[in-house]
């Protein structure tokens, strides 16, 4: 393994960086204007071409571009035929594949497996410009268009489906996207690092398919290749799953089962010198032992047939996603390994300014006209500030595409941005809509000591609670909110990212500066539920730290003489989750006067560790084994209906539904007409509906009364949204133009989840 790196700044000897087209070409008539015979790379993404950092095609693009490589970009592609991948010829080095800002299936389909209507990252925001699994069909359509082409593989599908991972749409384990798509390398995580060299070394000479020495790469090799000096380490050992006892031979002799009996007895010890090694010594020899070693995790044949190893398996990825200590890891598929190399070193904040601080033109490839890029109008006024996220919440996917360790921009480079926008993007008005990333507070957050941080293996920096070597010092990003205020030409910053009130609660002084200057009205924050139960599953603080925070929120929001209102997002149906649960989650809501407006239930996303306590049943948070915990699973689409509707328990349409489930619980005690009861008896009308007959040919649940069918979505509908997040508006407050849900610059992090204001007290 190559455990040196440089500055991705850093240009191979004779190359300098080339003059930024004023887009990257999507047509041969571009590369003539350009004077380009053909293209070095050519990128290939499922999402529209916009040229805004936020967008992953484009920063790479830029990047690749500053190397000194001519990049061609292919967006959108008909991928019923080769046709469209031929439209900028064959690139002199490679294709570069990605299905765009999100899996192709989250993209494509809501929590309950129904296509979508819409797709926020297409032109006109017009679903069905994607295959479903796009990266693996964009990939064989460039191998057909140009046999014996080069492909890399990446973005977030790559990364989320490198290995063998429950698959919620089919129902099934899928085998590794390196299967399927035959790419010759598969880049994971953010892959600027690993993009530079790997582009590099091919520009030199190298196969691609050769090079596997790189970190936050996978490839295919023949089963039980490795490289030489390296040794092989069963997953067992790491995380034991249980022991396997061997079978006796029931018609072995006597003196046979003897000597069975002597083998197996333990050995005496023999002789040893003893020999005295400092820790120093101990220390280097175990590092570099660990170097050289990859783990050996279940192979596909048996995660697809045994929970108990997928869990095992999982759990193992999860452990070993450090970058200060992972080992490699390899996992056997028929004939064949998928080799995963250990995860990228972060980036520095001077590489972070490097990747931003390219030329963008800041606005969609002219070639879409007029026509609304929904994900485009989003993100437009704000900036990615970091990366990364150390929170470990098990349903949301950031962690495994990101990583744990906070990757920060400097200030300089914030502020520029903020000029630029100022200057060069359209119908700026003064408003910057957000300085965030996968959280909105975690900007220079680490570990006090680097050693402790390449050495630790914990799952979250902040659960149970945060570990005391992590600095949770705000001032940098208060000071940064100040800055940017000062720049001319700017009236209003607010934050538009997901909130982590567990951290803020720490600073105060934090919170009293967003709260006076930066909430438009609406703050986000995720408690995602009230019992102790589901949020141990999830990895999310107690409602005790919610409380704390909203207290802080209303006194610094008075003070400031602002009438302002936290959004909370709940998930239904999550692993762990009992009826009781949601049945006290939903008291907890009437008893805060909280009326979530749309909910979702929970999506299992490729690799979240959620996702393994659906399919298998078990904990990966803790140690698997054949007896451990069983995590009560919500797949019964009755039982998930009922827990969005205690999330909705004020909705008439939800009331038939909950008054049977109430019953069913031994709760018929909370229906009723006082303020005490959770849901009304049923009214004359509704006892007369019911007691109608059903015309045939008319399927119950339309709508009218009594109704337990589908509820009809307002606005949108909670299925249609990019990220599976609503908004609310509060009840009694003035309608206005809140923030969208999420900021589609993130990687989708598949986390379900619904939002509710709270109702303004009447003065």
């Amino acid at each position: 393994m190559n455990t040196s790196h440089s500055p991705i700044y850093d240009l191979p000897a004779g190359v300098t960086p080339r003059q930024p087209a004023p887009f990257l070409p999507m047509s041969r008539k571009e590369m003539d204007a350009l004077g380009w015979d053909e293209c070095d790379i050519i990128l290939v993404t499922g999402d529209a071409y916009i040229d805004h950092p936020s967008f992953g095609m484009a920063l790479l693009g830029r990047l690749l571009e500053a190397q000194g490589f001519r990049v061609g970009i292919i967006s959108q592609p008909d991928w019923t035929s080769a046709d469209e991948f031929k439209q900028l010829g064959k690139p002199r080095l490679y294709f570069g594949v990605t299905s765009g800002n999100m899996d192709s299936m989250i993209n494509r389909y809501t929590a309950d497996k129904k296509p979508r209507s819409d797709d926020a990252y297409t032109a006109g925001g017009m679903a069905g410009k994607r295959p479903d699994r796009a990266l693996n069909v964009y990939c064989q359509r460039c191998r057909e268009a140009y046999p014996g082409v080069q492909i890399m593989a990446g973005g977030i599908e790559a990364s989320l489906r490198r290995i063998a991972q429950y698959d919620y749409w089919s129902d099934k384990i899928r085998q590794s996207a390196l299967i399927y798509s035959k790419a010759d390398i598969l880049l994971f995580g953010n892959a600027e690092r690993a993009l530079v060299e790997v582009t590099q070394r091919v520009a030199a000479g190298e196969k691609m398919s050769e090079i596997r020495d790189v970190r936050g790469t996978a490839f295919l090799a023949p089963h039980g290749w490795r490289p030489a000096g390296w040794v092989e380490l069963d997953s067992s050992i790491v995380d034991i799953p249980g022991k396997v006892e061997v079978h006796p031979n029931p018609y072995a002799m006597e003196d046979e089962k003897q000597q069975s009996a002597a083998a197996d007895a333990p050995a005496q010890d023999a002789v040893k010198t003893i020999q005295i090694v400092s820790r120093e010594a101990r220390l280097a020899a175990r590092r570099e032992v660990r170097g050289r070693t990859v783990i050996r995790i279940p192979s596909f044949e048996t995660v697809t047939y045994d929970p108990v190893s997928y869990a095992h398996a999982s759990r193992t990825l999860h452990l070993e996603s450090n970058p200060g200590n992972a080992r490699a890891l390899v996992q056997q598929h028929g004939e064949r390994d998928v080799w995963m190399n250990p995860p990228p070193i972060p980036l520095e904040t001077a590489e972070m300014d490097y990747a931003f601080d390219q030329y963008f033109a800041r606005n969609p490839h002219p070639s879409y006209g007029q026509q609304v890029i929904p994900a485009w109008d989003m993100i437009r006024f704000s900036i990615n500030i970091m990366r990364g996220c150390f929170g470990g919440c098990t349903f949301c996917s950031i962690t495994e595409h990101e990583g744990r360790i906070i990757q920060s921009r400097s200030e300089g480079s914030v502020l520029r941005e903020i000029e630029e926008i100022r200057d060069k993007t359209a119908g700026f008005t003064g408003h910057i809509s957000d300085l965030g990333g996968p959280t909105a507070n975690m900007y220079r957050l680490a570990c006090k000591d680097p050693k402790i941080e390449k050495s630790c293996r914990r799952l979250s920096c902040v659960y149970p609670g945060i570990c005391e070597n992590l600095n949770t010092d705000h001032s940098s990003l208060i000071q940064l909110y100040r800055k940017a205020r000062k720049i001319p030409g700017v009236k209003k910053i607010t934050i538009g990212s997901g909130l982590r009130y567990d951290l803020a609660v720490t600073s105060p002084e934090y919170v009293k500066e967003l709260v006076t200057h930066h909430v438009s009205g609406y703050l986000k924050i995720a408690p995602e539920h009230t019992e102790e139960g589901p949020l141990s599953k999830m990895m999310k603080p107690g409602i005790g730290t919610f409380e704390k925070f909203k207290a802080m929120f209303e006194k610094f929001s008075a003070e400031a003489g602002k009438r302002q209102y936290l959004i909370p997002y709940f998930i239904a149906a999550h692993p762990g989750t009992s009826d009781e649960d949601m049945l006290n989650l939903a008291l907890w809501l009437k008893k805060n006067d909280f009326r979530p407006d749309q909910v979702q239930a929970f999506t299992p996303t490729p690799m979240a560790m959620a996702t393994t306590m659906w399919h298998t049943k078990r904990n990966p948070l803790k140690k698997i084994h054949r007896s451990s915990e069983k995590v009560d699973v919500i797949r019964d689409e009755k039982r998930r209906k009922a827990h969005k509707a205690f999330l909705r328990y004020h909705d008439p349409k939800n009331w038939p539904l909950l008054r049977e489930t109430l019953r069913e619980m031994g709760r018929a005690d909370l229906i009723g007409n006082s303020p005490k009861h959770l849901i009304p008896m049923e009214s004359p009308e509704e006892r007369a509906m019911q007691a109608r007959p059903v015309p045939k040919g008319n399927a119950r649940g339309g709508g009218g009364p009594g109704s337990v069918g589908k509820i009809p979505n307002r606005s949108n509908g909670a299925r249609n949204s990019t990220n599976n997040t609503q908004r609310a508006i509060p009840r009694g407050a003035a309608p206005g133009k809140p923030k969208a849900a999420a900021t589609p610059s993130r990687p989708q992090s598949g986390k379900p989840g619904a939002t509710l204001a709270k109702k303004p007290r009447a003065r």
